[in-house]
């Protein structure tokens, strides 16, 4: 059976509304290794011209995209801290304009990235298509007044629930094009493993739960992060927090910043955000029945493992989830080579408190598995990942993912 992924041509721009530039931009990558070298980074962190691709660290590799008239600047400042550094990215805009499969078909699957509106509306269609199975579900909304919109497929009753979570970090275009493929692979697939494992599970799917930043980075600016409520702050208008540092677990315990003009700003309170709570007050109708929460990032190629705190707490089963994690990155691995590592939180990446992995893990500890993928790549395109790349990655994320559910069913 045929179906239709509406694809966009380019970033969608509102009627007189003109998407940022970034001509020269480039971004550096640097590696902290002292706490002076921390300070300086953190005050360059308060300056609206540099935007941090990652987290601020010590001893972690920082990404941060410089604009070209201060180029000098953080060349000379890198320099006389002898911070280590290279550069990643020459041209930014280069990769923006790129990121779009140009020859791409209209009708062909997964070969462009898609608006928040044609993933709505693809998500409408399988319902349509496939009523027998697949439901649609608001699992929330966003501060614009939109849907957080998934589907629940479920093939027969009694199974054990599967959430899949993407776009909660809105510049990560390629976490809802992964979620999505995932999805169009469970209904359609006609391989056998893939099958055995789409209907021995109930799936909540939900490609993009930050519908207002997804839609912000298709309009106007391409690298933001957070979500689109204001706060206003030393007589100034920020907006959006990290939905990602917002849940109610051990909420703003390390790797977070109390300043909403910070991208990792996490927000007045736990469930602040009206994001977070309207999702997380769906996930507690069946989290019950979940066995398993899997969220979908990028970049860095990292399987990520509960918790993410400044404490020393792991997962009850935390050796069974580094076992399970094992298997399905050397499953992933075997496709196309693409080399992943694994760890908990902090000490495989860094410290970042008021996840969604971290509540479900933490509030929830009947759902058995509970995973954070950092999807391709390490870097060489960073969030701005080339759409040949889509399918791919699809693929060797699903293999990971049937993998997990294999090892959990025998």
């Amino acid at each position: 059976m045929k179906i239709i992924l509406l694809l966009v041509a380019a970033a969608t721009v509102c009627a007189g509304e003109q998407p940022r530039r970034f001509d020269s931009f480039k971004v550096y990558r640097v590696v902290p290794t002292t706490e002076l070298h921390l300070t300086e980074l953190h005050e360059l962190e308060k300056d609206d011209n540099y935007n941090f691709w990652s987290p601020i660290a010590l001893h972690h590799t920082v990404d941060v995209m410089v604009p070209p008239h201060i180029k000098y600047d953080f060349e000379h400042l890198i320099h006389s801290l002898q911070l280590s550094g290279k550069v990643l990215i020459e041209n930014v805009q280069n990769l923006v304009e790129n990121e779009q499969n140009r020859t791409a078909s209209r009708g062909e699957l997964f070969t462009s990235y898609q608006t928040l509106d044609e993933i709505h509306d693809w998500l409408r269609g399988l319902a349509r298509t496939y009523p027998d199975f697949v439901k649609l579900v608001v699992g929330g909304r966003s501060y614009e007044g939109r849907e957080i919109l998934g589907v629940h497929v479920s093939f027969k009753s009694g199974n054990k629930g599967v959430f899949l979570e993407g776009g909660i970090h809105a510049r990560e275009w390629i976490s809802p094009a992964t979620v999505s493929f995932i999805l169009h692979q469970l209904l359609t697939s006609t391989d056998p493993a893939i099958r055995a494992v789409a209907e021995s599970r109930d799936w909540y799917v939900f490609p993009v739960v930050n519908p207002d930043g997804y839609v912000y980075t298709h309009t106007t600016n391409r690298v933001w992060r957070k979500t689109r409520n204001p706060y206003q702050y030393n007589g100034q208008t920020c907006y959006g927090a990290d939905p990602n540092r917002n849940w109610g677990y051990h909420w703003n315990e390390g790797g977070t910043v109390d300043v909403p003009c910070y991208d990792i700003y996490s927000g007045e309170g736990p469930f602040s955000l009206i994001e977070t709570k309207s999702l997380s007050d769906y996930i507690n109708t069946i989290a019950s029945n979940l066995d398993s929460y899997l969220a979908f990032h990028s970049y860095s190629q990292l399987l990520l493992i509960p918790f993410g705190h400044s404490g020393l707490e792991v997962p009850e089963n935390n050796d069974e989830l580094h076992e399970i994690g094992k298997n399905a990155l050397a499953k992933l691995y075997s496709r196309y080579g693409t080399s992943y590592n694994m760890g908990n939180i902090p000490e495989a990446i860094y410290v970042a408190s008021g996840g969604s992995t971290d509540w479900v893990a933490g509030v929830h500890r009947n759902v058995r598995l509970v995973y954070t993928f950092e999807l391709r790549d390490e870097g060489m395109y960073g969030f701005l990942l080339p759409a040949n790349q889509i399918i791919p990655t699809g693929q060797e994320t699903l293999d990971a993912v049937v993998s997990m559910i294999q090892q959990i069913s025998d």
